[in-house]
Parts: C-alpha cells; structure tokens; sequence
C-alpha cells in the first residue's frame, strides 16, 4: 500500500500530517510534483520531480497507482481515474471521493468549466484552508490508516 500526494498544489500543512502519519505507521509516501520538495529522510517517503507539463504529475500517479492505494489530490479527473483503477481518493480538505459520487462531481467540474468557458463569471472558489479543513483531511486519512492497517507479525 501506498499513498500518493499530487504535491504540486498540495498544502504544506498536508504534507506535514502526512510525514508523521507516515512516520508513525511506516507506510509507502510518494510525493510526486513538477518541483523539488523538500521530504524528512526516511526510508518509507520519497518525492518523484517530474517534468513540467499539463498533467504530467498526474499521469505519472495514475501508471503507478495500485489497487486499495491512496491518493492525495483536490483534481477531480485525477481521482476518477484512480478509482478506476481500485485505489481511493481524499482530498486536502478531507472529503472522500468515491466510485459512487466521483461521476456526478466529474459532471458538475466539467458543467462549470463550459459556463466559464462561455463568459459566466463563477468566481468564488472554496472557503481559506483552516483549522477545520486541517482536521477533516487527518481524519479521513486516519479512517483510511485504519482500514489498511497492515496485520501485526504472528497474528
């Protein structure tokens, strides 16, 4: 098992969450972005620089995503695709994107990005990154830790 971070737009205070949790259980963290990020030395987390470019990232997390993996990211055609392929999705903000709503969310990204397209103004965006947004993503991620712990030795 491992958890994948788009780490490009990801919120360091994510990243910080997750270096401990990974730490604390030894799970595989993979990092992968278009820039150097700076990782703790640990045998268990890594960061993968890919070349810049429109989806590089991402395409590079879908080749290599596993079944029951996790991954970190808030791009919505990024988590339809590992899905597709068996892994789960969570977002920084700690919403859980699943087989059975990721379509519907799909279709309302692409709905917005058309009326955009178009000339309507959508500004808005989601609300500042704060102490709640901190605490729901470390409890989804907690929730996920949880159901992948792996089995103790002997048991």
């Amino acid at each position: 098992m491992t958890i994948w971070v788009d780490a490009d737009a990801c919120p360091l205070v994510v990243r910080q969450i997750l270096f401990r949790a990974a730490t604390r259980t030894g799970v595989q963290l993979t990092l992968v972005a278009n820039q150097s990020l700076s990782v703790p030395r640990a045998p268990n987390i890594t960061m993968l620089q890919v070349p810049a470019g429109f989806d590089v990232a991402d395409n590079e997390i879908v080749r290599r995503v596993e079944h029951g993996d996790l991954v970190i990211t808030a791009d919505i055609p990024l988590a339809a695709e590992v899905i597709e392929r068996g892994a789960e999705a969570l977002t920084p903000r700690g919403e859980v994107h699943t087989a059975e709503d990721i379509r519907a969310k799909l279709n309302m990204r692409d709905f917005m990005d058309t009326m955009r397209a178009s000339g309507i103004d959508t500004r808005g965006g989601p609300p500042a990154f704060g102490q709640r947004e901190k605490q729901a993503f470390a409890n989804g991620l907690d929730r996920y830790l949880a159901r992948h712990r792996p089995p103790r030795p002997g048991s």
